[in-house]
């Protein structure tokens, strides 16, 4: 495989992170460019640059010098509790980063730009049901995505579409499915479920852990590794359309709740607060068109990246002293 120089923007975040770090293992040139500078660790990044892109010139300046590829990664998101509380924040700041973008790189002459875009496009209507049908690419029309943030990325894979017929511009769409992991946020309000439930189970003292609506609610979750696997290969592809990237197993959030307190070894008691946000009440990921394009589906069980996941978060817990965790137990990332 040849050498690129590949500019990651939301190289400060979690998948941006993790994404520099695989990229600079198989030898290619990295630019980092985020808002804010990763939290866990030192990027990897050959440069790594503070820059706000909703502005136009710090565009401009993130994609200048040859590049070739471009993962646009950079977004205002986080949980549910955050996207459906911010609709305007987030869709104002993701549209300036994402046109901004966009035609920064076709000036700046580069080669291939990845949108990263999200399930959130799928219609409502379609996601009503805690047993879902699999949600097919073409399920994202007629168009009644959720408010906010998924409007704007519905809008940016038509812009994307607009730019590759008006100009000839080389771009690929992937829409994300839960992507969890270590080194991602857990605390402070813009962590994904799986974090969130790691976090309060690690912390969890008097046998309850307080659980956002029913529980029955159902998504499917990916973790990390598959994820930078899926966006470089489907980078690499000449696949132009929107495509999945998600597993299709799809679990309860109450059995997400079971899982981590296996994983954590505590039994607890969930008390449901029906107050929360929860979204729509079903999302999984129809495989079938990433199987067709890329020969390769995400593979690593749900079981196994949650155990990583958990280690991970409890050790950032007992290093702030939130824990105290027994000794020779095996947290690592």
């Amino acid at each position: 495989m040849g050498r690129n120089r590949v500019l990651v923007t939301g190289a400060g975040g979690f998948i941006g992170h993790h994404l520099v770090k695989r990229l600079k293992k198989e030898g290619h040139w990295v630019r980092g460019i985020d808002i804010k500078a990763p939290e866990y660790e030192i990027s990897a990044a050959d440069e790594f640059q503070l820059l706000d892109l909703r502005k136009w010139d710090s565009c401009l300046e993130a994609t200048r010098g040859s590049i070739d590829q471009v993962y646009n990664l950079a977004a205002d998101m986080g949980g549910i509790g955050y996207i459906t509380a911010s609709h305007a924040d987030i869709a104002r700041n993701n549209i300036l980063i994402n046109s901004h973008m966009l035609e920064a790189s076709r000036i700046n002459g580069i080669g291939k730009f990845l949108f990263s875009s999200s399930a959130c496009v799928y219609a409502q209507s379609k996601q009503r049901d805690a047993a879902v049908q699999p949600l097919k690419e073409e399920d994202a029309y007629p168009a009644d995505p959720e408010p906010g943030y998924g409007w704007e990325k519905l809008f940016t894979e038509e812009l994307c579409r607009y730019y590759r017929q008006d100009y000839g511009f080389e771009t690929r769409i992937v829409r994300f499915h839960n992507v969890y992991g270590p080194l991602g946020t857990y605390d402070g309000g813009k962590e994904k479920s799986p974090a969130a439930i790691c976090r309060k189970v690690a912390l969890a003292t008097n046998g309850k852990i307080d659980v956002w609506g029913d529980g029955l609610q159902t998504r499917s979750y990916m973790y990390i590794d598959d994820c930078v696997e899926g966006l470089i290969r489907l980078m690499a592809s000449d696949h132009r359309e929107p495509l999945n990237l998600g597993t299709d197993r799809l679990v309860s959030i109450n059995e997400l709740v079971d899982l981590v307190c296996d994983i954590a070894s505590k039994d607890l008691t969930k008390v449901h607060d029906l107050t929360k946000a929860q979204g729509v009440r079903g999302r999984n990921s129809d495989n079938t068109r990433l199987m067709q394009v890329l020969g390769w589906v995400p593979s690593v069980p749900l079981e196994e990246g949650l155990s990583v996941t958990y280690r991970w978060i409890a050790s950032e817990l007992a290093r702030s002293g939130r824990i105290t965790l027994a000794r020779g137990a095996g947290v690592g990332a």
